[in-house]
């Protein structure tokens, strides 16, 4: 007889009110330069964490993780403590690039993220998990749009191609180091590889001629 196990946490109101919670904040955002609604997004990041052997707290960390950077900041934390407690608002602070108010501009894009790199070396182990969904769940968009897309994909961004990979390679350094799930790292690294070789493949064409 098979035996049943049962699921790490129960999915419970609580968390459907996240989920809503995170549909309403991102109501009206979509992808970069797409239609596609911006909840994919968070619904996403939610799913990796929970795959990966996330709690309760920290899949509804993933859900709201960019309504503070993208909603509103601190007033947006604030509502998310109330709501959810301050484990969960730990947690979104954490992933926050920068914490400005609503029609308020955001500190230069290379600032912000040299500033979350030096957090992430002390961040939480709450932080660190949400973080690699984020850019697990990201990176492979980034991917799957260059095979469609090709280099078109980068005139998106607020930087350039270059300072995108160096982030993105630069966070995964940070994750091993902190000895995050290989279900995440090995994922992101995966990615960022053929991020990079799509990107510059005369430079892999090189390297594999050497």
């Amino acid at each position: 007889m098979t035996s049943v196990i049962r699921p790490s946490f129960l999915v419970d109101a609580r968390f459907s009110l996240a989920v809503n919670f995170a549909g309403h904040q991102h109501a009206f955002q979509t992808r970069k330069s797409t239609s596609i609604p911006y909840i994919c997004h968070p619904l996403g990041v939610a799913s990796l964490i929970i795959e990966a052997g996330g709690d309760e707290d920290q899949a509804i960390g993933g859900l709201l993780h960019d309504i503070a950077e993208d909603c509103g900041g601190e007033y947006q934390l604030t509502r998310i403590e109330e709501m959810f407690g301050e484990r969960v608002a730990a947690i979104v602070r954490g992933c926050s690039d920068s914490l400005t108010a609503e029609f308020e501009i955001k500190p230069p894009w290379e600032e912000r993220k040299e500033q979350h790199l030096a957090h992430l070396w002390t961040a939480s182990d709450d932080v660190l998990i949400v973080t690699a969904a984020d850019k697990v769940h990201n990176a492979r968009s980034i991917v799957t749009d260059l095979q469609i897309e090709g280099d078109a994909v980068w005139d998106r961004f607020n930087a350039e191609r270059h300072q995108i990979i160096w982030y993105y390679t630069s966070v995964l350094a940070i994750l091993k180091d902190r000895g995050v799930s290989d279900v995440l790292v090995r994922p992101l690294d995966h990615a960022i590889k053929n991020m990079k070789k799509r990107s510059f493949p005369n430079n892999h064409q090189k390297r594999e001629d050497d």
